[in-house]
């Protein structure tokens, strides 16, 4: 009931580009939001996506998270797992294009899941490297055979509790972009958060998945945005973004998308 209310305040709350006067945001409503180009990955992504929605292979799932709102059980069909935790083709595609339009190099994902989200922020440039975390052992090898039929080599996939990982992931690098969909509990997300903020590049942005996937996720959200560090926020319902630029003026916009 919480997520339906929300979205019923979220939508009649909305802006489209004649509603919004910051020059930043105008510029990424049009040539992200609005950007319908169908870049040459997303067809081969949409392919695995489409297999392992048909699959009825059962695996064991290790949840170090709050777990899926639709299935708690240990052991879960691929299909499931793709239908519930993968994100949808325009979020897929929407990660794509803020890689590659804001060229960010260095690529943080906590919560791989079966990769689908992952292959599209890899697919912008052989160049660009991208660090993924995932709690599952079992999901995690799901992940590495979606990576080789894509030929993604430009991705390190860690297996483990992120506790245990991430600390050794952020002090080896500085990060343009980290997106964080994993452990859908507030005291987490937040910790994980102030964990990263340190080794964020100059102009970087975070992107918090299922910001309102609950009352308890929705207020770290409110919290994450009232931080110093977050000078700009947009609300997409699904995700938030969250952009340290320090030209920007403090603001908090929710988009129409």
């Amino acid at each position: 009931m919480f997520r339906v209310l929300n979205f019923v305040k979220y939508f009649f709350n909305a802006k489209t580009a004649h509603g919004v006067h910051s020059p930043f945001v105008f510029h990424f409503i049009q040539n992200i939001l609005k950007n319908n180009h169908f870049f040459y990955a997303f067809e081969n992504i949409e392919s695995i996506r489409a297999k392992l929605l048909l699959s009825q292979i059962e695996i064991e799932v290790t949840d170090f998270g709050a777990g899926s709102k639709k299935n708690k059980k240990h052991k879960r069909k691929v299909s499931d797992i793709a239908r519930y935790s993968a994100k949808q083709p325009k979020y897929g595609q929407l990660l794509f294009k803020m890689v590659n339009e804001y060229k960010c190099k260095n690529i943080l994902e906590l919560g791989t899941s079966l990769g689908i989200s992952t292959m599209y922020m890899a697919s912008v440039s052989s160049q660009n490297n991208l660090y993924t975390i995932e709690g599952c052992p079992n999901i995690s090898r799901i992940a590495e055979i979606n990576f080789s039929k894509m030929n993604l080599q430009n991705i390190r996939l860690l297996t483990g509790n992120f506790d245990d990982i991430l600390p050794s992931v952020l002090k080896k690098n500085k990060f343009d972009l980290i997106f964080i969909d994993g452990n859908h509990r507030s005291k987490f997300l937040l910790k994980y958060f102030d964990m990263c903020i340190p080794y964020l590049q100059e102009n970087a942005i975070i992107i918090i998945d299922d910001i309102n996937w609950s009352k308890d996720m929705n207020q770290a959200w409110k919290e994450i945005i009232s931080k110093n560090e977050v000078i700009l926020s947009i609300d997409l319902f699904e995700v938030g973004l969250c952009f340290t630029n320090k030209a920007f003026t403090k603001e908090h916009f929710v988009l129409r998308y």
